[in-house]
């Protein structure tokens, strides 16, 4: 079975996050959406909000499924027996560091290969980052994100 895994923040799954799975689902058996708790960053959503959000922004993807992981995602992807990770590109910025990631992780693990897909031209602006900044000014993310994705974001501004 071919199985692909998809990982990010995900600090909220955006509709370039989901179109990103739904076209990778469409060429392999099965693809694992990965939510990261960044150690890093510090997540507007808790990594168990984030996980169900983005399980049911994908509830209609038959063949996607959803995990979260702390540590290497080489770990998260040998543990699984995931050969091909999916990395989404919007724009020559988002290659460079991709590139360096993948080649670090095919570095760590022997046959763990990254597959880039470029975002479609109407999500190549979309970002998380955006998507909070618009609602924490009071901007509509209506048709930017899944829409429990715009309403968990609502619901955690209005709260602010």
């Amino acid at each position: 079975m071919r199985v692909a895994l998809c990982p990010g923040s995900f600090d909220p799954p955006t509709n370039g996050h989901i179109d990103v799975i739904e076209r990778a689902a469409r060429h392999f058996d099965s693809v694992l959406a990965a939510v990261i708790a960044n150690p890093s960053k510090e997540p507007l959503f808790p990594l168990d909000v984030r996980k169900s959000l983005l399980m049911e922004a994908l509830a209609h993807v038959d063949n996607a499924s959803v995990d979260s992981f702390d540590g290497l995602l080489v770990d998260f992807a040998n543990a699984r027996k995931v050969s091909i990770i999916i990395k989404g590109l919007r724009a020559v910025s988002d290659y460079e560091y991709e590139l360096q990631m993948a080649q670090m992780n095919a570095a760590l693990t022997h046959g763990l290969d990254t597959l880039f897909l470029p975002s479609k031209p109407e999500w190549s602006f979309l970002s998380s980052s955006l998507v909070k900044q618009v609602t924490k000014y009071g901007g509509a993310v209506d048709g930017l994100v899944p829409a429990n994705v715009a309403k968990a974001l609502k619901e955690r501004f209005a709260s602010s």
